[in-house]
């Protein structure tokens, strides 16, 4: 689940653990049966794996920076089709963060997520999905919330052309502090195998404020199931990280 998070402790995650993004750029040179991924950008591609389909999604890590500190997340993703009219997916999330401030660094793996995508057969250019999902707290207590989080998330992808796409994503996150998040995101494709994408996105966390960011990445169809991804984001105004990035990768499992 790509998760967003509250204020103090958790508030350089509100951008970083929200990994996937809202339409891949398209990636020509995929299966047949491959419906995108997650990663890289914010939100998520609203289309899921056919039955019993699975995929890997890793970052390498993916990183931010606010007010001298650095905070790294080796975010791990798994995706199974479920079937039941092809348009639900199950999604298995944790990994491994650690930070890097003045005094001793410290690490450990963050609380479980779990997230049901619904994405229906897209109708025409146009395609739509929702992910719900919880993050647990039984992560390592320096990297997980109090209580657990819940997570509402809305993606619209609109294919104007062969190789280019507009996407928005909206999410509400729930637990110990509220937030909420607007993106869009236009993404096509350069090569058969190489797509770009830009996003810009609006945030709001209770207690903290109003804060935005813009971003730019790449992605690399290496071989047909595998994708390689890299990105960045610079805080524009009000309350966001400075920087993000991270570098990841992709595997698809299915026919």
């Amino acid at each position: 689940m790509r998760s967003s998070r509250c204020a103090g402790r958790n508030r350089g995650r509100i951008w970083t653990s929200c990994l996937g993004i809202v339409v891949a750029a398209p990636a020509i040179a995929q299966t047949e049966n491959n419906p995108g991924y997650d990663r890289p950008g914010l939100g998520f591609t609203p289309a899921v794996l056919q039955p019993g389909d699975v995929m890997w999604e890793q970052g390498l890590p993916d990183w931010s920076r606010a007010d001298g500190v650095s905070f790294f997340t080796a975010d791990t993703l798994l995706r199974l089709g479920l079937g039941l009219g092809h348009a639900l997916e199950l999604q298995l999330g944790t990994g491994w963060r650690w930070l890097d401030a003045p005094g001793p660094d410290s690490d450990g793996r963050s609380g479980t997520s779990l997230a049901l995508k619904f994405a229906p057969a897209a109708a025409g250019d146009l395609s739509w999905g929702l992910l719900a999902g919880i993050e647990l707290t039984d992560g390592d207590r320096a990297f997980r919330n109090d209580q657990e989080q819940y997570l509402l998330g809305a993606a619209l992808s609109w294919q104007h052309s062969a190789d280019r796409a507009l996407g928005l994503y909206l999410e509400a996150v729930r637990g110990d502090t509220d937030g909420e998040l607007l993106a869009i995101n236009d993404g096509w494709a350069l090569t058969s195998a190489l797509g770009a994408y830009v996003e810009l996105a609006l945030q709001h966390v209770a207690g903290v404020g109003h804060g935005s960011m813009a971003g730019a990445g790449v992605t690399w169809q290496a071989t047909p199931r595998t994708q390689l991804d890299i990105g960045a984001r610079h805080r524009l105004g009000g309350h966001a990280d400075t920087w993000q990035g991270g570098v990841g990768f992709a595997v698809y499992f299915g026919d």
